[in-house]
Order: structure tokens, then C-alpha cells, then sequence
């Protein structure tokens, strides 16, 4: 777990141990070198994206310099008010560019998020955003999408089902409602939706986004595909 001084604020803690923390913070140190004065950067979700967030907002205060970001969870709004930065919504501004972390990172330069449980709000920031910069651990990079981590799925409540069986009719081997640990029941996202977690035991195909995006009630996926961005890890210059 970070030390407490990164807590979002006093109310919103982290609520499990930081993986690679050493590493993270590695990486958050050399994306906040790259902010400048008068940016808007927006800030995707992930602990390696929030402690980028914790640097760029201590260089920000350190420095003087006057940033703006636009956030995309709960979570990182709220450390960026702590942080003492400017928080905006997007269409009152373009972020000049925007951090996110990734769960898998393959060949064709897929990328696979999601466990924040913030598809929807990130796909907005990455499709809004003139660069897209991911902050990650070089063992994130795999030859094959989807061999460590199922593809989130933010679903309507009043979906699941049938969401569920269409994904067992295009090779979903296992499909499980994400449950919460702070809560019973399932995770709610900041939609107020459901997130179905699809496991597939073969390579994920190009073009699965779109047409798990076509399906009834699903509104966003954690498969981002088509995007150009730059990778920033431990071994980065």
C-alpha cells in the first residue's frame, strides 16, 4: 500500500497493496518530468496512473506550475483536488495529453484494461486526447492479449444475461460477474452498470471491441484497439 500522504484524501484510501510500487513509482517520476506549464493532461485510472498523478501534482506544486487535468474516476478526482490541481470536464477543454495505465499490452499494440472498472470514462479521455501516454511495467508487454486477464465488460443491469450467453455463443470460456470486496453483491461503476469479466482461451480476435459493442446493453469494453500511444516503463529514457 503507497504511504499514506498519496491517499486520495482522508475518507478514500487504497483499499488493497500496490503491485511493483518500486517500479510505478519509477515510471510516475519520468511522466511527470513531461508536464509543462499550461497543459491539461488527462488522467486514465490504475494505480501506476495515480501515482503518476501524485508526481505530477508535487512538481506542480514545487515548481508553480498551473496545470489543468480532466480525470476519469472518482478516485483520481478526488487526489487531484487533494493535489490542489484544477479539475475540469471534457468539453471544457482537450487534454494536450493523457496518462492510463494497461493490464496487457501485445504485438499489434492492443491494450487490455479494465480492472478499475473505468472503460467508458477512459475511452472518452483516449478518444478526446491529442497523445496517449501508457504508464506500465515492462512484464504487462505479452505476445498474447488476454492470457493473464479476462476482457471487462460494462453492461446494463438488465443485461447480464443475455450478455452473458452471447458471449458463450463467440468462444467465451468463462464469464463472471465482477462482485465487490468493500460490498456485497457486484461492482457499480461510476455509469451505475455491471462489469462482466470474459475469459477466452485462445487468441482474442482483431475486431472483437466492435462487435461486442453491437451486443444489447453493453456499454464499453476494456479492449482498446486502433489507438496510437506511446509506452513509458522502468526501462524507458
Amino acid at each position: 500500500m503507497p504511504p499514506e500522504h498519496r491517499y486520495a484524501s482522508e475518507l478514500l484510501r487504497w483499499p488493497v497493496e500496490v503491485t511493483d510500487l518500486d517500479v510505478k513509482l519509477r515510471v510516475a517520476e519520468r511522466i511527470a518530468a513531461r508536464a509543462a506549464d499550461g497543459e491539461c493532461i488527462g488522467i486514465g485510472s490504475g494505480s501506476a496512473t495515480y501515482l503518476s498523478l501524485w508526481a505530477i501534482g508535487q512538481r506542480a506544486r514545487s515548481e508553480g506550475l498551473r496545470l489543468t487535468v480532466i480525470t476519469s474516476s472518482y478516485e483520481t478526482e478526488q487526489a487531484a483536488v487533494t493535489l490542489g490541481l484544477r479539475v475540469l470536464r471534457l468539453g471544457q477543454a482537450v487534454p494536450d495529453w493523457s496518462i492510463d495505465g494497461a493490464d496487457e499490452v501485445d504485438p499489434h499494440r492492443r491494450a487490455l484494461k479494465g480492472r478499475g472498472g473505468a472503460m467508458f470514462r477512459e475511452k472518452l479521455l483516449w478518444h478526446a486526447s491529442r497523445r496517449i501516454v501508457l504508464a506500465i511495467e515492462a512484464r504487462k508487454l505479452v505476445q498474447r492479449l488476454g492470457s493473464g486477464f479476462p476482457v471487462p465488460i460494462e453492461v446494463h443491469p438488465d443485461a447480464t444475461t443475455s450478455v452473458a450467453a452471447l458471449l458463450r455463443e463467440r468462444g467465451c470460456t468463462d464469464v463472471t460477474l465482477r462482485t465487490g470486496t468493500g460490498k456485497d453483491g457486484p461492482v457499480i461503476t461510476e455509469l451505475g452498470c455491471l462489469i462482466l469479466d470474459a475469459g477466452f482461451e485462445h487468441e482474442i480476435p482483431h475486431g472483437l471491441h466492435a462487435e461486442l459493442k453491437a451486443l444489447p446493453g453493453v456499454i464499453e469494453t476494456g479492449l482498446f484497439e486502433g489507438y496510437e500511444f506511446e509506452i513509458v516503463d522502468e526501462h524507458s529514457a
